[in-house]
């Protein structure tokens, strides 16, 4: 009898006692949270549990799975079960007490620094198990001391136990001296004030292109060496002010940060490529050009609200932008991997390099707890109006797929690395509705072209849309340049047509481009 089936037999066993005694139904719902307890317990190796039929003379066999839970999340070695069969083997009970010293001491003097479990004996079919219980780590990274730090750290991923590649092991180190890579000085790489300088006025740029309102944008404040110092992305060191990881993920130098790969795939698999892009540049820069990406790939729709057109996405673009945002601060720069958008026929699939950090579970997470990788990169972006900093973005792009009528988020923490994906709408409703809207779109085109007619476009009006027409990447500056105009008198025209609702930007004020909202045919004389 396998563990799970014994555990169950003794919830039958309570269940029918309290059917014969009505006293005993306290007794029973006691032991039934006990059971449950232990179904928990016993259901099959995973990431967090491990089982041994015995224990064996050479402890280095299960000391590597002591390691490896308290370099991770914690986790149970359960002693007296086959591991593949969950069958009940047992532990010799005249020295059970023998067996769990012996387990003790092992670790003690095994580990460093130094792990002390905490150890229980459960009886189950008149057999008795050892639990083995190691709790996450505070002073990473644990190793093996025979073996050393750098061949006896090791870690979990899913239910098996692996030597540490030495990008974890550096993580580890920095996690338990409570250091930040982006925060580390950069050696060998000089800078002056104009490069300060202008990192500065970039930040607060973006702040502004970033900016609700008028007012918000007014109300941005100056970035300036003393705040690039308290965020970390400068740091003073022997009287002279030095980069740091974070100054380079910001500008662009010293190798980082490293492309973001971009891809669209046939079906729901990776087999047949249909478009392929790597990204680069600035990570602020990064974020707006894969968000734009993305937004390019999926499809759009479109709602009419009398003369007025709305774009509608079939994924919110909000949570598009926060998803790629949260996968560049939140990832690990250590680990030599590139973050990767791939988008399928029924899903869009962030996946970011790096395990969750000490504390961080995906349920946690679901809930707004946020636990941050990259501190100086993490206080840019939150000023740059990029991110949320206190953990909101989880949730808040949850309830967004759900006013949307999409499938659950999924979040998938493996191997290392952090996977979300957002589904896209498949069922046979949705794609009837959308094929509706297909149909439609011809007549809701016509009407927009008929509305767009009672306009009252002027000779200047349509100067403008040319321009856009011929080039929708083309910026205000070479606008005024190309009309011989005064920028001032570009922005009027621009506004206005926006007004309109007959151009959009999309994008930032650098890497966007204009779209057209009505038909040519709407504005060529």
């Amino acid at each position: 009898m396998t563990a799970k089936d014994s555990i169950l037999t003794a919830l039958d066993e309570s269940l029918l006692h309290v059917h014969n005694n009505n006293n005993s139904k306290w007794n029973y719902l006691i032991n039934r949270r006990y059971v449950m307890a232990l179904e928990d317990l016993f259901s099959g190796e995973s990431k967090n549990i491990e089982y041994k039929q015995a224990i064996t003379n050479d402890s280095k066999k299960y000391m590597k799975t002591v390691i490896a839970f308290a370099n991770g999340e914690g986790g149970r070695i359960v002693f007296g079960i086959e591991d593949e069969s969950l069958h009940i083997i047992g532990m010799d009970k005249e020295h059970i007490f023998q067996s769990m010293d012996a387990i003790t001491n092992a670790i003690s003097d095994s580990c460093s620094p130094m792990i002390i479990p905490d150890i229980t004996v459960h009886e189950i079919d008149n057999k008795a198990v050892i639990v083995v219980e190691i709790a996450a780590g505070m002073q990473r990274p644990y190793f093996i001391k025979s073996l050393g730090i750098k061949d006896g750290t090791f870690v979990r991923t899913g239910g098996t136990t692996r030597h540490a590649d030495p990008y974890i092991l550096k993580e580890l180190i920095l996690e338990g001296e409570n250091r930040f890579f982006d925060r580390l000085p950069i050696a060998n790489m000089h800078i002056s004030e104009t490069d300060i300088n202008k990192l500065c006025r970039t930040l607060k740029k973006m702040a502004q292109a970033n900016s609700l309102s008028a007012k918000e944008k007014v109300s941005v404040k100056a970035v300036t060496k003393n705040t690039l110092l308290s965020w970390g992305v400068l740091i003073e060191k022997d009287g002279e002010i030095l980069p740091t990881n974070a100054y380079a993920l910001l500008t662009n130098q010293h190798e980082l940060p490293p492309t973001i790969q971009c891809a669209v795939f046939k079906n729901d698999t990776r087999s047949v490529f249909v478009d392929r892009r790597e990204i680069g540049g600035t990570i602020q820069e990064q974020v707006d050009a894969v968000h734009q990406y993305v937004l390019e790939k999926i499809n759009l729709g479109a709602r009419f609200n009398g003369m007025y057109r709305q774009d509608v996405y079939e994924l919110p673009p909000d949570s598009v932008r926060e998803l790629i945002a949260n996968a560049i601060v939140h990832r690990s720069y250590i680990e030599p991997g590139h973050i990767q958008v791939a988008i399928y026929d029924n899903r869009l699939e962030i996946t970011s390099p790096g395990m969750l950090l000490r504390g961080v579970t995906i349920e946690k997470m679901k809930e707004g707890y946020s636990k941050i990788r990259n501190r100086a990169l993490a206080s840019a972006f939150s000023y740059m109006k990029i991110i949320e900093q206190w953990g909101s973005g989880i949730p808040r792009i949850i309830k967004e797929c759900q006013e949307y009528g999409l499938r659950y988020p999924e979040l998938i923490d493996f191997d290392g690395d952090f996977r979300i994906n957002l589904y896209r709408n498949t069922n046979s409703n949705i794609s009837t509705t959308q094929a509706t809207q297909g149909t439609t779109q011809a007549t809701q085109a016509t009407q927009a072209t008929t509305q767009a007619s009672k306009t009252n476009l002027s000779s200047d009006d349509i100067a403008v849309l040319r321009l856009i027409y011929d080039n929708s990447s083309i910026t205000q500056k070479e606008m005024a340049a190309s009309l011989s105009w005064e920028v001032n008198r570009v922005k009027y025209y621009i506004n206005k047509l926006k007004k309109k609702n007959i151009i959009k930007r999309v994008g930032s004020s650098q890497k966007g481009h204009w779209v057209l909202l009505i038909e040519e045919s709407a504005w060529q004389r």
